[in-house]
């Protein structure tokens, strides 16, 4: 692969994850708008709202056995305007059958488009040879800080969903369509549809092998989803904090989400992905704890903070330890592995809000933050001790392309 053409394909990868957290953002932060526009009961919400993890988690299996027929980029190429078109059709609607459609469409597709961005992330992270896979997550954080701020606008201004994100689709769209033609495929690893393995004979993915970085992922997800569904409201009902001010946390959250995943692929290059990985859980844990016992809202904050620069590293370097630990079949070793994901979604936000509503929310922060700490056990999970990426072969920095 020619130098151009990394840097090509990286800044055009870089975009689709841009892409997809503008549209994740856009969707997740109007629920309340999308509950009104469609008539949908408290009651029925959260089947709804399950059903999209769900049928995300089926997409990534799906895509699993598609990439075996074609490219991961060329599965890219056209599941991103379905999840943009999927979003727009959660705007134009007005029945309760189209809502499910259009929601649907969008799990199935986010599942597909999650799995081959990160597939796509890995290969070219081999190709570089060192550590870039945070810097493709980061380019989501922000797509997640501006389709935020894109979604208070629409709030703040009354738009209808409709009027709100058809700019956003009008703009992604042709972005992300023009920038496909610069995806950059890996080495080709073909895999055997029966037993897993690549047709070389490599390693077949076993999932005894794959389970840690399985729960491990799972966890960092359970620790996410806390803070997205439970922030606001643990800062204004536990810590008594004003209405305005509760909104703050999932903001800081998302800014030291962004920091932490900017400058983290430097951290995996000096000082090896399990210490990196080791640190980001127990900074995480440190965050839960914080939140747990904080006497008032700006402690909580602290909290908060610790827990975006903690939980940021661990989900990147999960996939990068997939596609390490399973060289030949990387690409459905990360399909699988994508699946929890949104294991940890479905999970994460009934289990706080159970535990809290039958015990105590501060208690039920103390979860989380022994989930996360589990991680601390399957770190050799993400390789040897000093490896900067892949086993110590990273490729001399006299060649790096960008």
């Amino acid at each position: 692969m020619t130098d151009v053409r990394l840097r090509r394909g990286r800044a055009s990868l870089a975009l689709s994850f841009c892409a997809q957290g503008i549209a994740f953002a856009l969707l997740v932060t109007r629920i309340p708008a999308i509950q009104d526009q469609y008539g949908i009961s408290d009651g029925l919400l959260p089947a709804f709202l399950a059903g999209v993890p769900i049928l995300a988690g089926v997409g990534s299996v799906t895509t699993e056995h598609l990439v075996k027929r074609v490219a991961p980029s060329v599965a890219l190429r056209w599941v991103q305007p379905l999840v943009l078109l999927a979003l727009l059709a959660v705007a134009a609607g007005d029945r309760m059958w189209q809502a499910a459609v259009s929601l649907a469409a969008f799990g199935l597709a986010v599942g597909g488009l999650d799995a081959c961005m990160n597939m796509l992330g890995i290969s070219l992270q081999r190709a570089y040879g060192r550590s870039i896979i945070l810097g493709f997550h980061a380019a989501f954080s922000l797509g997640g800080i501006v389709g935020a701020s894109l979604a208070w606008v629409g709030a703040h201004w009354d738009l209808s969903l409709l009027v709100s994100y058809l700019p956003v689709v009008l703009v992604l769209l042709p972005l992300c369509l023009a920038g496909s033609r610069w995806y950059v495929d890996g080495e080709a690893a073909v895999t055997d549809v029966v037993s897993g393995t690549d047709a070389a004979g490599g390693t077949p993915v076993a999932f005894r092998l794959l389970l840690p970085l399985c729960l491990v992922m799972a966890f960092a997800y359970i620790g996410d989803s806390t803070v997205s569904n439970w922030s606001a409201k643990y800062l204004q009902d536990v810590l008594g904090s004003s209405e305005q001010l509760s909104t703050v946390p999932y903001n800081v959250y998302m800014v030291t989400t962004l920091l932490g995943r900017a400058a983290g692929d430097q951290g995996v290059r000096r000082f090896g992905a399990v210490a990196v990985v080791r640190g980001g859980a127990v900074l995480a844990s440190a965050g839960f704890a914080v939140v747990a016992v904080a006497p008032g809202p700006w402690v909580g904050m602290l909290g908060f903070t610790m827990l975006g620069f903690g939980l940021c590293v661990i989900v990147p370097q999960t996939y990068a330890a997939a596609g390490r630990l399973f060289p030949h079949a990387s690409d459905a070793a990360i399909a699988r592995l994508n699946v929890f994901n949104y294991v940890g979604y479905l999970f994460g936000s009934p289990l706080v809000g159970g535990i809290g509503g039958a015990w105590s929310y501060r208690g039920a922060m103390l979860i989380p933050m022994v989930l996360v700490l589990l991680t601390l056990v399957y770190a050799r999970s993400f390789g040897a001790e000093g490896a900067r990426y892949g086993g110590g072969h990273e490729r001399p920095h006299t060649v790096d392309v960008g």
